[in-house]
């Protein structure tokens, strides 16, 4: 495993020119529940597409209570990665969040560890049922079904990590995946997985994982957070050791200082997700564990935040 100190500066200079323009995307419903009515997806289609026809499958974030497929930081996703070839898929998924008065009846720790709970199994299901789709109309939208890539921010990574997790482990939430798919590659940003076991357990192979996370961010754990007597928050840094423990490719970027900002670090960091997957397609992704520092980046209130102040409203 390769270990780098890196600067932000030119990164984040990227960031402010997120505001392309782009086309209006496909809308297509891939999933109707009871009691939440239609699930739909947005497909934004590329000028001039990668020659794989690469394609990323987007989640966004929120806490699991409120974020959507079209906000502002997803369709500069959209436009940002459209413009470096992908096909772009913003995906709904069921906020089991939403209602506030939940949350509030549910505040201590170790009752709102079963709601995430069901909030992630719902977001993997969600998640599964709109890969599913796309795959089964691959043809139509002009992608590969094996180059897809699963992104997400905060609650979308961690939907996103979760499930990889469920389909390595052939787990009843990612049960509507195609029979043997797999991910081209996994991408989160401040994300975690959530865990009934004492330590992450992968029966197959994940796919190569792009962990970025800020070194103090207490909204979705770095490190780990015991939610109950058995369930645990694995963050980034625990994710990324089983993969080094086992020999699963990754890149980890730590972000030196800063909190839970960095689930909104793509498209500002949109080099390195290119990066990291023209690696992958092309076989020789190795990995690498970098340090990301720089005067520029400065904390805000996200890095002063705690999980629970994520719901005090």
């Amino acid at each position: 495993m390769t270990k780098k100190h890196l600067s932000l500066f030119l990164l984040l200079l990227l960031y402010g020119l997120s505001t392309m323009a782009q086309n209006s995307p496909e809308t297509h419903v891939f999933a109707t529940r009871e009691g939440w009515g239609d699930l739909r997806l947005d497909l934004y289609k590329p000028t001039n597409p990668r020659p794989d026809s690469a394609c990323v499958i987007a989640v966004f974030g929120g806490g699991f209570v409120n974020g959507s497929r079209y906000n502002d930081l997803q369709t500069r996703i959209a436009a940002t990665l459209t413009e470096r070839g992908f096909a772009v898929v913003n995906i709904d998924y069921r906020l089991g969040l939403k209602d506030s008065q939940m949350v509030a009846q549910n505040s201590s720790l170790f009752k709102l560890h079963g709601l995430f709970q069901y909030c992630i199994d719902i977001a993997v299901e969600d998640c599964s049922d709109a890969v599913a789709y796309v795959v089964a109309h691959a043809d139509q939208m002009g992608i590969s079904p094996r180059k897809m890539v699963l992104v997400g921010s905060s609650a979308g990574a961690i939907t996103v990590l979760q499930t990889d997790y469920c389909r390595a482990n052939s787990l009843p939430s990612a049960a509507t995946l195609p029979q043997g798919w797999k991910p081209l590659a996994v991408a989160s940003y401040a994300g975690a997985i959530q865990c009934g076991n004492s330590k992450l357990h992968y029966a197959t192979s994940p796919s190569p994982t792009l962990f970025c996370h800020g070194t103090k961010d207490k909204i979705v754990a770095y490190k780990k957070l015991q939610s109950s007597i058995s369930t645990s928050l694995f963050g980034s840094v625990k994710i990324a050791r089983e993969f080094e423990r086992k020999g699963y490719p990754y890149w980890f970027m730590r972000y030196e200082g800063i909190g839970h900002e960095v689930a909104s670090f793509l498209p500002g960091s949109v080099e390195i997700f290119c990066a990291f997957v023209d690696q992958v397609c092309a076989g020789k992704v190795k990995s690498l564990d970098a340090t990301l520092t720089d005067a520029f980046l400065v904390p805000t209130e996200w890095t002063k935040m705690n999980l629970f102040d994520l719901y005090k409203h």
